[in-house]
């Protein structure tokens, strides 16, 4: 998919011990890329990271120390940075706002600000999230310059990490071989491997393992479900026009799905429920909790025009690859993440073939 863009690269990952750092990780050193990881320990037990071969340098230290990302970097001497370190969870920002903001807003600072000192780093890309955006529930999605925003702390620090980005890009990173600097904003991702708490399919993929019933307590609430490999690879695409020069793409990114990908919580869990008949749910509707949006969706033209990206799995290869991934893990103890970033990539490079003769 990205020819040589990334054999002999050192890139360097925020976040590598995360759901999506490690896959993306993974992918970089199939690429052929020398990677160093700085984050946390993982925070689940089981996680993915810890079940991956991985070959990247590992730093265990908190995004939020200044001193401790800048010597990790000076150290790594990376071309390119992908800055996926951050607090997730949005009901875990209702419990601690201030661990969400300080992680996700000066966390992104921290990076922006290390890296201007590193003159090796020419690539830039930071990982905000759909949550930026202002949420009016609309019906329709959200380009990439629509009012950014944020109802509860987690979105709120989105949308804050968004304008840090923006204006050190325009403060420090201006002249001539500085640094370009992007971000980008995805929905929400599935795949194996994420055991994170508070996710729908985590919690029927944990459910399932155990023979019990997973009870779907907002089953009309509509998200952008996507594999995880679908950002992960607009973020390379990005990651790459980035390192060749290309100024124009120092802007902010929407990676989303199409239209088809935009289903309700109740409408996920029976669309997964062919794939291994252990997964059991019934809709169990409770009054509201802490605010939550119930529509979201985003816009990707731009991303589709001047990347060339675009959605490779439908929803139902979508939902089939990420069932695969739990049943052969809880079934057989198997790991078929590298095995899924293969046939991700012949199905990407079969469908771009089939978009450029239409």
């Amino acid at each position: 998919m990205f020819g040589e863009a990334y054999k002999g690269r050192r890139v360097l990952v925020t976040g590598h011990t995360g759901f999506k750092g490690s896959w993306l990780t993974l992918w970089l050193e199939k690429l052929g890329a020398t990677v160093h990881g700085y984050a946390l320990e993982p925070s689940t037990t089981p996680n993915h990271f810890s079940r991956l071969d991985l070959k990247s340098r590992s730093v265990i230290s908190d995004i939020r120390d200044r001193e401790a990302f800048g010597a990790a970097l000076a150290e790594a001497k990376p071309e390119i940075v992908f800055h996926l370190a951050a607090q997730p969870i949005v009901i875990d920002s209702y419990n601690d706002p201030l661990n969400t903001l300080t992680t996700n807003v000066v966390g992104t600072a921290n990076v922006l600000d290390a890296c201007r000192e590193v003159d090796s780093v020419r690539s830039v890309v930071v990982i905000t999230s759909d949550k930026c955006y202002e949420n009016q529930e609309w019906d329709w999605g959200y380009r990439e310059d629509e009012t950014l925003g944020g109802h509860d702390p987690y979105s709120a620090s989105k949308a804050c990490a968004e304008i840090i980005t923006s204006s050190l890009r325009r403060s420090y990173y201006k002249d001539e071989g500085c640094a370009l600097v992007a971000t980008a904003r995805a929905g929400n991702v599935i795949g194996g491997g994420d055991w994170s708490p508070y996710r729908l399919v985590p919690d029927v993929m944990r459910a399932a393992a155990a023979g019990e019933v997973t009870e779907i307590r907002n089953p009309r609430s509509s998200r952008p479900w996507q594999h995880v490999l679908e950002p992960l690879a607009g973020y390379l695409a990005l990651g790459a026009g980035l390192f060749e020069g290309r100024k124009e793409l120092t802007e902010a990114w929407n990676f989303g799905p199409d239209l088809s990908g935009d289903i309700t919580t109740g409408e996920l869990c029976e669309l997964m429920a062919p794939n291994w008949p252990a997964i059991k749910c019934e809709l169990a509707p409770v009054p509201a909790g802490p605010h939550e949006a119930s529509l979201l969706m985003l816009d990707s033209t731009k991303a589709r025009r001047r990347l060339g990206w675009g959605p490779v799995w439908d929803v139902a290869t979508t939902l089939q690859r990420t069932v695969e991934w739990y049943r052969a893990f809880y079934e057989s103890d198997r790991i078929l993440t590298e095995e899924q970033i293969s046939s991700y990539t012949a199905d990407a490079v079969e469908k771009r073939v089939s978009w450029a003769t239409a």
